[in-house]
């Protein structure tokens, strides 16, 4: 986590802003929740640790840390911006459930070659991408193809 600190710490006086507990406190929270995390998420956790921690101060330094690249802005079928680890994490992709919100992270070699040779064909440079795929998970499918149970009124 050292390094993170160090990179965001470099951001931070880069952009002429101080470094506060506040924000480090959000930093190491962040660092230590894996997966996908909301600003609400965050909130929550952060509170537990330190109450007078303000959402406002939680969302704007979570730009801070995008901003400094060590979180990714992910967002799902539910519309809420959701946040990941992007510093020393390898690039994935998500398959999305669209009826429990379900996610399936991915990593393709072929679809990256094919992206980098679409890009080539039309001069293009890319600089990020994200890539969602949204459909039906198999535990939904399995779920609305098992026959219901009904219940015998006696």
């Amino acid at each position: 986590m050292g390094e993170e600190k160090e990179i965001f710490h470099n951001h931070l006086k880069k952009t002429g802003l101080k470094k506060t507990d506040q924000r480090d406190l959000i930093l190491d929270v962040f660092i230590e929740t894996e997966g996908h995390v909301s600003v609400e998420e965050l909130y929550d956790l952060v509170k537990r640790r330190d109450p007078s921690v303000g959402f406002t101060t939680i969302y704007r330094t979570m730009k801070l840390i995008q901003d400094a690249g060590l979180a990714r802005e992910v967002r799902f079928i539910d519309g809420r911006t959701r946040y990941e680890h992007d510093y020393k994490h390898p690039h994935h992709d998500h398959l999305i459930c669209t009826e429990c919100n379900g996610l399936i992270e991915f990593f393709s070699p072929e679809i990256e070659a094919l992206q980098e040779e679409i890009a080539e064909k039309y001069n293009f440079k890319i600089v990020d991408h994200s890539h969602r795929l949204f459909g039906i998970c198999s535990v939904c499918q399995h779920n609305a193809l098992a026959p219901k149970k009904v219940s015998a009124r006696g």
